[in-house]
């Protein structure tokens, strides 16, 4: 099992109506299953787009349409399904990126990082833990959106006696059209720095704040090449192929993890 195939999922959504998104994607999806792809990955808060309004429209954790419909989405095609909701758990809030297997096991990751700028952090619980998951041979580790600017949360930590702590990062976002050149940059450098494959999943269209959203979804290889990328704007649906065998070849062929420095991960100056 030395290959993961990556199904990138960049698309529009209809602004807080989960029942609308649900369908939506559920056309684009159309026939895609485990014959094609053993990951799908949609978009951050697929269900109601980045929307602020935590207490209306978070769902319970207990009793989330949106996970269910991933749930029964990841049944039915036989592969995992991932993607972020807002969520409402013992009365706080969270975006909460749920990973979703064919057997109905769920595991999730809390953004940590929380965008100020649209008082994101005013509205969200923060998460505390990061989160990596296994998937045919590759470990993969759980990010959303605004957590991409900060490398320290995402940089490799292996364990004693272990060279690379994950295989690939997975990160999902609603990532502004002004803003297309730091993400692409950013998800690129991920994948240098932590010699890893990089998959990221933007959005498209406008939001009913005004907001335009280019998409620019990318899968990257360990070297920061893009294996997948669409002209800007664009919504598509792509499969791509991770191939373990040559990710191990590369790190072998340049073990720039050899020279990486040990550090400790602490609280941000602003918690």
């Amino acid at each position: 099992m030395s290959e993961l195939r990556t199904s990138l999922v960049q698309c529009d959504l209809r602004w807080e109506d989960p029942q609308a998104n649900h369908a939506h994607l559920e056309q684009l999806l159309g026939e895609l299953d485990s014959r094609d792809t053993d990951l799908i990955v949609l978009p951050e808060m697929f269900a109601t787009g980045f929307t602020m309004n935590s207490r209306e429209m978070a769902q319970p954790m207990a009793e989330s349409t949106s996970i269910a419909w991933l749930q029964a989405q990841a049944k039915t095609r036989q592969c995992v399904m991932t993607g972020s909701v807002a969520i409402e758990e013992q009365g706080a809030f969270f975006n909460r990126l749920i990973w979703a297997t064919p057997d109905g096991e769920i595991t999730y990751y809390d953004k940590r990082h929380l965008f100020r700028m649209a008082g994101e952090h005013e509205r969200y619980g923060m998460g505390v833990e990061r989160n990596i998951v296994k998937l045919k041979g590759f470990k993969l580790l759980l990010s959303v959106c605004y957590d991409l600017r900060f490398p320290v949360w995402m940089r490799q930590q292996p364990a004693e006696g272990e060279h690379f702590e994950y295989d690939a990062l997975l990160c999902v976002a609603n990532w502004p059209a002004p803003r297309r050149h730091p993400w692409r940059t950013l998800l690129q450098a991920r994948a240098v720095e932590n010699l890893s494959y990089v998959i990221g999943v933007n959005r498209v269209g406008e939001d009913a704040k005004g907001l335009a959203y280019s998409g620019d979804s990318l899968l990257v290889d360990f070297k920061g090449e893009p294996l997948i990328d669409h002209p800007a704007h664009t919504p598509f649906i792509e499969t791509g192929t991770l191939d373990k065998t040559a990710l191990d070849a590369f790190r072998e062929k340049f073990p720039a993890w050899q020279d990486a420095d040990r550090f400790e991960l602490l609280p941000g100056v602003g918690q």
